[in-house]
Order: structure tokens, then sequence, then C-alpha cells
């Protein structure tokens, strides 16, 4: 194995496996490292929105995922606070659907593709340790030990952290937090068999009062749910660490009465581990130094019922990758800051109005009249749901919401003949 590359990535699921297919098609000599064994599971409702669904396709990965058996869907169904919106989600690049993956499964796809491409070395169970740096500073490579207990180096005039919400390269880098909010919930993550929504399936969005509930057709013929409640409910969260499945039992029928979705988990049974995140940032990081970067979480994460984790790892791989294009590995170092603005100020453009949008859904407070009534409204109108819906997989922007409910309020001041 080389000991010197271009890019090291520290990080190979989705932020970094992708980046790593990305690089490959630039002739850059990357090197991809990972702790884990893949498969791998990690915690995560790890939906995939028609738009990341075409990338997947052009990195010719499509047919893989498809191939697990997980189910396509097109239909969402919200409620909030008994407003409720019903629709299709507006299809992408001809893809008409969303796929929700366990990452045991899209991980390791995305793994294998990624080290299978040109100029690609992947190495699994290696722990990176620490930063290598050279005598300005810069970073210039990475050590770490393998699962042998090997002490390895490797150089490369980048290191990218794509290693998560708790990215040990972005904490070695000391990248400063330019954003933070904290969340008021305990999130929790499960999957269950034999949950029934009839014959078509599709995501199901609850929130009553201090709750929320989610639930994604995923694979292995399950579902995947999400609860979240207060952290200040340390009552609950006890319960929840002896009693995990009656625990989440009570709080479907405690929190969401108001809808059949108790009603269909009655006949639903747990299975594996049920996984908790008990409080959580949604930050924003700066995304470039002087000899490394960040992607996916590290970069930036935000609270996980807006569904836009894994899009904004791979929309961030791509921006990465095209924005190093632009130079010679060996300008890097004096070009950063050039690079940097132009990777923070296209993160910024493109991902800024949904992590606003998760900062506040993270915030334990009742929905405004107003925005209650919007919300009824839209639900009125096959156009203005698509709209609404279609902000989720950036086919609308916030701004096209507005418009229609411009329109809708138009039309209702327009007397009727």
């Amino acid at each position: 194995m080389n000991a010197s590359y271009d890019v090291i990535i520290v990080g190979a699921r989705i932020a970094g496996a992708t980046l790593a297919w990305e690089l490959s098609r630039l002739g850059l000599r990357t090197l991809l490292l990972d702790r884990a064994e893949f498969p791998s599971d990690t915690l995560s409702t790890h939906n995939v929105y028609a738009n990341t669904l075409s990338k997947f396709r052009e990195m010719g990965v499509l047919d893989e995922l498809l191939a697990t058996g997980t189910p396509l869907y097109d239909r969402a169904h919200i409620n909030f606070e008994g407003a409720i919106i019903d629709g299709r989600f507006p299809a992408v690049d001809g893809i008409d659907g969303c796929l929700c993956v366990k990452r045991k499964y899209i991980d390791d796809i995305l793994f294998r593709h990624a080290r299978a491409q040109p100029g690609v070395t992947a190495m699994s169970g290696f722990r990176a340790t620490a930063l290598i740096r050279g005598l300005g500073g810069e970073v210039t490579g990475v050590t770490g030990v393998t699962k042998e207990g090997q002490v390895l180096s490797f150089s490369a005039p980048l290191v990218v952290g794509a290693d998560g919400r708790r990215s040990s390269v972005r904490q070695w880098t000391g990248a400063v937090r330019r954003l933070v909010v904290p969340t008021d919930y305990a999130s929790y993550v499960a999957y269950v068999d034999g949950y029934v929504q009839g014959e078509e399936r599709f995501v199901e969005f609850y929130k009553q009062g201090d709750k929320l509930a989610i639930a994604f057709p995923t694979s292995d013929a399950q579902y995947v749910l999400g609860f979240m409640f207060p952290l200040s409910d340390t009552e609950r969260i006890e319960r929840l660490r002896t009693e995990p499945e009656q625990g989440l039992r009570a709080l479907a029928e405690e929190g969401f009465s108001a809808t059949d979705f108790p009603d269909r988990l009655r006949s639903a049974s747990f299975a594996g581990r049920i996984r908790a995140l008990l409080g959580y940032d949604n930050d924003w990081h700066a995304g470039m130094g002087r000899g490394w970067s960040l992607i996916g979480d590290a970069f930036s994460f935000k609270d996980p019922a807006v569904g836009q984790g894994i899009h904004d790892a791979v929309f961030g791989a791509g921006l990465l990758a095209s924005t190093l294009s632009a130079y010679r590995p060996a300008e890097w170092l004096q070009a950063w800051e050039e690079m940097a603005a132009r990777y923070e100020d296209g993160m910024q453009a493109k991902l800024r109005s949904r992590f606003e949008i998760g900062c506040q859904m993270t915030r334990n407070a009742p929905i405004p009249p107003e925005l209650l009534g919007a919300y009824r409204l839209i639900g009125t109108d096959e156009r203005a749901t698509r709209t609404f819906l279609g902000m989720y997989n950036y086919t609308n922007e916030p701004s096209d919401i507005d418009r229609e409910m411009g329109r809708l309020f138009a039309e209702l001041q327009v007397p009727r003949a």
C-alpha cells in the first residue's frame, strides 16, 4: 500500500464513499479509511429522496440499492396537530419515489463501489488517531491503527473529515463552529415487523403537542420508526432505559391518540435494538482550512426529522470535488482560502434553508395558529401539497410555498358566482 496520496478521506460511509467516487473521476489518488468493517449499521432514519436517487443512478449504484428489496414510495401523510397534508412527492429526473434503505446495506454498497474505482484505495478496520502537520501547521496526513494493532501513517495535501456528527478530524483541526442550536428533544429509532399501512406504502409524520413520530417503509419488509419527546421528560427517558419497547408503545398511546398511529403499532412487533439519541446540536462548521476539509455530518448536522442528512452528504461530496478540480493538488495549500470560500458559499446557498427548518423543528414550541392555518389550507389543495412536499427533494424552495399560499389566500377572497 502506498504511503502518499492526493486526498485522504477519514470516514467511508455515504459522504466519504461518494467523495471517493467523485475524486476518482478527477483522476486523483484517494485513500478511503473507516474504523468499521462493512457491512456495518449506524443510527439513522436513512431516507433518500428522488434527487439523491438520481445521483446514485449517475454513480451506478441505484440498481443495487433497489435489489435490496427496499420499496420505493412517493406518498407522504403529515399530521401537524390535526392539520393534514397528504400527497405525492414530485418526480426528479424521471425518478418517482423515495427509498429508505437500511444503512447496513447502503453504506456497504457505496463502500464497495468506491473501492472498485480507479485510483481509490479503501481500508476498513482502520482507526485514525491523529493528524500529521507540516512545519507551517498545515495538515499533511493522518496516523492510525489497524484492527491488528499495526500503526500506520499516510500523507496527502488534503485530509477530509467524513467521520460523522462527532468527527475526530473536526476536533483535531479545531474547525470553528459557526452556528449551534441545541435540540429540546430526545430521539429514539426502532424497527418493527407487521406494521400495516394497507396496499400502499408511504411515510407518516405526526406532531402532537410536544411529541413527534415518524414511520418510513424500509428494507427487509420492515418499517423504521422515529420518536421524539422533550429531553426534560427524564421520567420517560428512565423508563425507556429499562423497558424500551413498552416505553415506546406507551408514548404512542399517550402522545398520538388523536391519530390511528397507535392502532397500527399495536399489531406490529419490535425487531432488534431500540437506539437513542439523547440530545444533539444542530450545528454548522467551517468547511475547510489549511490541508483539511469537512463533509457530511462532520460539516453540519441537523434535526433528523427533516430527513436531509444523506442528501447533504452526497451534495457536499460533489461540491467539494468540484471545488478541488479547479486547482492541481500542489496548488491546494496556497489556494485554500479561495477554495474554502467557494465550498462554504456553495454549501450555504444550497443547504442553509433546510438547516434552518431543522433548527425550527428541533425546538419544543407550539405551532403558531397562523402556521397551523396555513398547513390546513395547503392540505386542501393538490398543487400546494405537491409544492410543499417538493421542498424536501429540492424540486421546490420555501419561496415557492410562499407563492402558493399567496395564490390560495387570493382564491379565498374571490367571490363565487
